[in-house]
């Protein structure tokens, strides 16, 4: 959510709409389709069931949101700044 609001998405949203917009905005790139529908099943499951993750699922989705991080705030910041 503070990712996607960050970017430009509209607070007060629900999960599904903030993973929504950062892949219909770019965030996502093209073959990182099939992760974003893998975050929403599993962001869905722990929000609507009092279920715990395993170590496994956990992995992943922290592999994902460091895989955005990094293409959203990281190698932005590491291109050189034009000069004109």
């Amino acid at each position: 959510m503070n990712i996607a609001v960050a970017q430009g998405a509209k607070e007060g949203e629900s999960f599904v709409s903030y993973v929504e917009y950062l892949a219909n905005a770019g965030f996502v790139p093209p073959n990182g389709r099939g992760w974003v529908d893998h975050i929403r099943s599993k962001g869905n499951e722990a929000n609507h069931e009092i279920k715990l993750m395993g170590q496994a699922d956990a992995e992943e989705l922290i592999a994902f949101v460091e895989m955005l991080l990094k293409f959203i705030y990281e190698f932005p910041s590491k291109v050189p700044a034009k000069t004109t």
